[in-house]
């Protein structure tokens, strides 16, 4: 049996139910290095197999294969499906198909960073990965184009690291052609971690903002205000 789980931001808080359930039920635990130290925490009895970055592919046939015989946890930050292994690990288990698998969902970044700001997503949005690592910078540039000229609030991930570290910059330069530089955006750094922090800032700041790959970043649509120093996108609910 494969559990594919969604952990959180990482935080013991901010594991599910059946998440807990789900980690407390497997013999073996798999996952990226950092997730696995992070999880270790708080099931030190448990027994863990990890790799690094980009090693993806191995750690999901390593689950695979064991589970073949045991129960086993592949963890993955926030929810499996968003940028995360569920999808893979599909793909891959037509080598293994005696093995079971379940998809644990879990919260991701966008509605935990979320919360922090205040309620930001309270409209329609768009999730968006600045890495280029898999998807084509053209293919992103043009997913942000559309996003922001549709007015939609962009949530984005892995905004930048030491080999993009301005690609914020050109997100924001590409945002900016539709929207006005005072857009209420926000970012959140280490959600539910130690060292978290937050700010509310408007778009023409943001833009200069140094953020890394541990900081998911909001940016508002036309409506967006700050009330009481929190990030909040209405709905409408006032005119119906």
């Amino acid at each position: 049996m494969l559990y594919v789980v969604g952990t959180g931001a990482g935080s013991r808080e901010g594991l599910t139910i059946a998440a807990h359930e789900a980690i407390e039920r497997s013999e073996l635990i798999v996952g990226y290095t950092k997730y696995v130290e992070l999880l270790k925490e708080h099931f030190p009895e448990k027994i863990y197999a990890s790799t690094g970055m980009k090693q993806e592919r191995e750690r999901v046939e390593t689950a695979l294969r064991e589970a073949s015989d045991k129960t086993v946890s592949f963890i993955c930050s926030g929810d499996p499906q968003l940028y995360g292994m569920a999808g893979l690990a599909y793909e891959l288990s037509e080598s293994y198909p005696d093995v079971e698998i379940e998809v644990v969902a879990g919260v991701t970044a966008a509605f935990s960073g979320g919360a922090v700001l205040g309620s930001p997503l309270t409209h329609d949005f768009a999730v968006i990965s600045l890495s280029d690592l898999l998807t084509p910078m053209e293919k992103i540039q043009k997913r942000l184009e559309c996003a922001a000229e549709c007015d939609l609030t962009i949530v984005l991930y892995n905004p930048s690291s030491k080999n993009r570290s301005d690609y914020l910059q050109k997100a924001c330069d590409i945002v900016l052609k539709h929207r006005s530089g005072d857009t209420v955006c926000g970012y959140v750094r280490n959600i539910g971690r130690e060292g978290q922090e937050s700010r509310v800032l408007t778009l023409s700041e943001l833009r200069g903002t140094a953020v890394d790959m541990f900081t998911t970043v909001y940016i508002g649509n036309s409506e967006t205000k700050v009330i009481n120093g929190k990030m909040v996108t209405p709905r409408g609910y006032r005119n119906v």
